[in-house]
């Protein structure tokens, strides 16, 4: 129990790190959200319970492949928000947009030998 409150614990301050530094510096803000952090502290989390190289790289390979359809979220927010689009409006658009990307990826990903 101790290990999952540890795990939930990282993960929190890096959330809280990234949101306040944003207050102050956007630019310096996104650069830390755009950090792989979340993807290395679950690779770490992984190895711990599971040191399977075999599992590992499977996971890192399908990581790559889930960060592409979530890119054009970043494109999308600011353009509406632009737009004088209101903020959750253009969050849940950019939602929605990832999340059929996500299904679009899933879908194809096979298609074209990839494993997911």
């Amino acid at each position: 129990m101790f290990y999952l409150f540890l795990k939930a614990a990282i993960s929190g301050v890096i959330i809280a790190v990234v949101s306040e530094t944003a207050k102050r510096y956007p630019g310096f803000g996104a650069m830390i959200a755009s950090l792989p952090l979340v993807s290395v502290l679950g690779m770490i989390w992984l190895w711990r319970d599971r040191p399977d190289t075999a599992n590992m790289a499977d996971h890192a390979g399908a990581t790559f492949w889930y960060v592409l359809p979530s890119l054009p979220m970043f494109l999308l927010i600011p353009a509406l928000l632009r737009r004088d689009v209101g903020f959750w409006p253009a969050l849940l658009a950019g939602c929605v947009l990832t999340i059929c990307l996500y299904a679009v990826m899933t879908w194809a990903a096979p298609r074209f030998g990839i494993r997911l």
